[in-house]
């Protein structure tokens, strides 16, 4: 397994820059943004595609710094009802696959997103419960009419431009959100959708990363190292679904956290053997959103603490003691 960053969080510094720091810190591959919510500070596909000088001294820069990409991340809503932000979504999306293509990447980490309620919806509709029946009729719209459509005509698209891995990030807001409906995404539409693993997204619903990992063998993509801290004392008082905004840290039921201030060593230990006993040996992509550190103290801090974590070596093909 390596350690990576999603570098997004330098979007103020060039590529340059910013593999020169990750480089410095031991890190070895870098998770890119090219569209949609990381956006395209270091990679602006619509250059790259159209200015071979461009995409050469792209490949270069990574050259230099002995960096390797794990990906092209690319989350957005496609399906958002509303018609113009969903087809800038998709159209970033569409351009990710075909960069993507250029470089040999398989894989693109995105968001499956969410749908309105009907033709005519304004704004998305997350569905949470069963209760009054109306929301199960949502739930059926959404998936029959509009995700599963959608997703088998997408996925078929990056099927032939060499896109094999679309890796959606279980992400509370978008229909996709936990293994469950992950797994019920890859079974509607096929196992090029697998799951872009971030356990800070699962830790808050009260799913235990390590069982998440093992229900998933073998449809994990991608791996994003996020951290989550429970607030016991207002968790509670107020329970998880919390719409605080994310900077009332004192208040809100769980604030995202670097690796290693929401659970212990041991904690993601497990995780990492849990990865490599049901397959996954690519990569930890540091994501950072811990709002109570700065950008370098919260990356060099991740860094410090997976570090010793991650399992280099290849898994024994035997046992050297039997």
């Amino acid at each position: 397994m390596e350690l990576g960053v999603l570098t997004n969080l330098y979007a103020s510094k060039s590529l340059d820059e910013t593999l020169s720091i990750l480089h410095g810190m031991g890190v070895t591959m870098a998770e890119i943004g090219c569209g949609g919510y990381p956006g395209k500070a270091h990679c602006d596909p619509k250059v790259l595609l159209n200015d071979d000088a461009a995409l050469a001294e792209f490949k270069a820069t990574f050259e230099k710094y002995d960096m390797k990409i794990s990906c092209l991340s690319c989350h957005g809503n496609a399906v958002h009802p509303d018609k113009a932000i969903a087809k800038a979504f998709h159209d970033d999306f569409v351009d990710a696959v075909l960069l993507a293509e250029k470089l040999g990447i398989d894989t693109i980490v995105t968001f499956s997103g969410c749908p309105g309620d009907h033709e005519g919806a304004k704004y998305p509709n997350w569905v949470t419960c069963p209760w009054p029946d109306d929301y199960l009729a949502i739930l059926e719209w959404q998936w029959n009419e509009v995700l599963i459509p959608y997703w088998k005509e997408t996925a078929a698209f990056a099927k032939a431009h060499g896109v094999t891995k679309i890796a959606f990030e279980m992400h509370p807001g978008f229909a996709v959100y936990n293994p469950e409906t992950l797994m019920k995404m890859r079974a509607a539409v096929g196992d090029v959708i697998g799951a872009n693993f971030d356990p800070s997204h699962l830790i808050w619903q009260g799913i235990e990363p390590v069982a998440a990992i093992r229900y998933l063998q073998g449809a994990i993509y991608h791996f994003h190292a996020k951290d989550t801290k429970i607030d016991k004392i207002n968790t509670a008082k107020i329970g998880v679904l919390d719409t605080k905004h994310y900077g009332d840290e004192l208040n809100r039921a769980w604030v995202f956290r670097a690796c290693g201030y929401g659970n212990d060593a041991t904690y993601w230990k497990e995780i990492v053997s849990a990865l490599r006993l049901t397959g996954y040996d690519k990569v930890m992509s540091i994501e950072h959103e811990d709002s109570l550190m700065s950008i370098d103290e919260g990356l060099t801090k991740a860094v410090d603490f997976l570090k010793p974590i991650l399992m280099y070596d290849p898994k024994p093909s035997g046992m050297a003691w039997a």
